[in-house]
């Protein structure tokens, strides 16, 4: 997956999360940050994968929300190993049109880097599915 550095708030250890009884499979319950309940999902199961078991190495990542949508202003996707910062350009990064999307998928692309093939994820349409499965259990969130 590769993320725009600004959307991210920060990179925390993992942190089993609190179950929501009902949420589907990738909405992984709450976890804690500053003070605040952030909804946590898994991007394999937003779209569709089976969720990988969290290891030593998982990290969860907290992202600005971009919508508005969620009263904590945030939320949080497990990381299967600590998030690296590149700098890229188009010399590294070029279309990978071997994949299609479709168009509600949390999926923008895919994109080719050196000997690589991440995803670029469609925040907004995660923050989008989150606050939709979030506003199922208000009374969980706080901010």
């Amino acid at each position: 997956m590769l993320v725009p550095r600004a959307c991210v708030a920060e990179v925390i250890g993992y942190q089993v999360p609190a179950e929501l009884t009902g949420a589907p499979p990738w909405y992984l319950g709450l976890v804690s940050w500053n003070n605040r309940q952030l909804p946590l999902i898994s991007f394999e199961g937003a779209c569709g994968h089976t969720i990988p078991v969290p290891s030593s190495r998982s990290r969860v990542v907290v992202f600005h929300a971009l919508n508005g949508r969620l009263a904590a202003g945030y939320f949080a996707m497990v990381s299967q190993g600590f998030p690296q910062l590149v700098r890229v350009s188009n010399d590294v990064v070029r279309p990978d049109h071997s994949r299609s999307f479709a168009e509600r998928s949390p999926v923008l692309c895919q994109v080719r880097m050196l000997n690589e093939t991440p995803l670029i994820p469609d925040l907004e349409r995660l923050e989008e599915m989150t606050a939709e499965e979030t506003s199922v259990f208000p009374e969980q969130e706080a901010s």
